[in-house]
């Protein structure tokens, strides 16, 4: 007996508005701007996603499950828009190249008791943030554990690749997908339309909300410095100064030849689990393309800025001191770690030492990653000219 077919997801977007409304008890989803990139996106999902048995099921569970997110956030925006004018003031905004140690250096500045972080619970489910001593029975605490769990025993070896838990500190990709426009939509899946179109989309709507979703989250104590992290936000560095135009912008640095071969192989993992037919060429050739110029983007939009905006840790200075790098960064922007925020970095330092979760193995041979790394060092010279790097191996 043969599986019914799926029915065409641009054909659901009615019923799964309507299964959103009936899960989050509330029918205002704001602004209807996202529908563009939704609609985008579930054409892409019909006439080019190269789903496994598995795929179909999980992109429909991932759209609803954003829609339930908007919904509530909404819900909760309109309760309280008083607390949310607010200014987010001086940020710090980790960014740069992927797998530079933006994870690391993310997570020890999170353990930071002077700054708030985006904590990955509270990114799937923006809300005020509750005391620290509600969180493990709280639902959407619980639910968040649940969907981490659920990824690591599909695939065990991601853990390796991207350690998370609901409570650590989370990239801002959770609040960019309300609007639907996310690098993550494009990782995951086969999608050149979605693609094409999310690299020239105005990302104003998309930084607008991200910015009251953080005042939601953080309305209890709006005060507090913000800690931000993701690599993205390098690609659209200028339309993110537009609505923080005072961020203080910690750009991550490392050679890309040692950059690649990682991310490709943690992009691969992470198609694995809802593609067939996964073709490493293409892959590789879009995401050097993507970064290179975003890379380059950013260095324009720095030339036109204020050079005291800019922070830049190459990887091999904070893995020599991470401490110290902190410390550094801290200094730069006119900033303290305090003695008890030294305190509780060099404890998460001590326990959570690097590899702890296993150690990322992936190849660097041509034929595997589906690029040339000669290829990767000509297409990132214009960057590493302009930050004086130097590749850590040749190819």
């Amino acid at each position: 007996m043969t599986s019914p077919t799926p029915i065409r997801f641009a054909d659901s977007e009615d019923a799964l508005h309507e299964e959103a409304t009936r899960i989050a008890g509330c029918s205002d989803f704001g602004d209807p701007g996202y529908l563009e990139g939704l609609r985008i996106l579930l054409d892409g999902y019909d006439h080019e996603a190269r789903f496994n048995d598995h795929g179909h099921t999980m992109a429909r569970q991932m759209i609803l499950g954003i829609l339930v997110g908007r919904l509530r956030s909404e819900q909760r925006l309109r309760a309280i828009p008083e607390r949310l004018e607010h200014p987010i003031e001086r940020p710090i905004v980790i960014c740069g190249l992927i797998r530079t140690g933006s994870t690391a250096l993310h997570y020890l500045m999170g353990q930071d008791p002077d700054l708030q972080a985006l904590e990955y619970w509270l990114g799937c489910s923006p809300q005020p943030r509750p005391p620290r001593d509600e969180w493990k029975d709280h639902p959407d605490f619980r639910s968040a554990d649940a969907q981490i769990r659920a990824m690591y025993d599909a695939d065990p070896s991601l853990k390796a690749v991207h350690f998370m838990m609901p409570d650590l500190p989370e990239e801002c990709r959770q609040l960019m997908v309300q609007q639907f426009t996310d690098d993550g939509f494009e990782v995951n899946n086969h999608m050149p339309t979605y693609s094409s179109w999310y690299q020239q989309t105005d990302m104003l709507p998309t930084y607008r909300r991200h910015r009251d979703l953080l005042g939601l989250i953080g309305s209890g104590d709006p005060t507090r410095p913000w800690l931000l992290k993701y690599p993205v936000h390098m690609r659209y560095l200028d339309t993110f100064l537009e609505v923080y135009p005072d961020a203080c912008i910690v750009q991550t640095h490392r050679d890309p030849l040692s950059v690649f071969p990682s991310y490709l192989s943690l992009i691969t993992g992470f198609r694995a689990l809802a593609e067939r037919d996964i073709d490493p060429g293409e892959i590789a050739r879009r995401q050097v393309d993507l970064w290179a110029r975003g890379a380059e983007h950013a260095i324009e939009v720095r030339r036109k800025k204020n050079p005291k905006q800019f922070y830049d840790l190459h990887f091999a200075d904070f893995m020599t001191d991470p401490i110290e790098a902190v410390k550094k960064i801290h200094a730069y922007f006119g900033r303290e770690l305090s003695e008890d925020g030294e305190t509780r970095l060099r404890a998460w330092h001590t326990n959570n030492p690097q590899h702890k979760h296993g150690r990322h193995e992936y190849s660097r041979a041509d034929e595997d990653m589906g690029i040339s790394r000669g290829e990767i060092l000509e297409r990132f010279s214009p960057y590493m000219e302009h930050f004086g790097m130097q590749p850590e191996e040749r190819p």
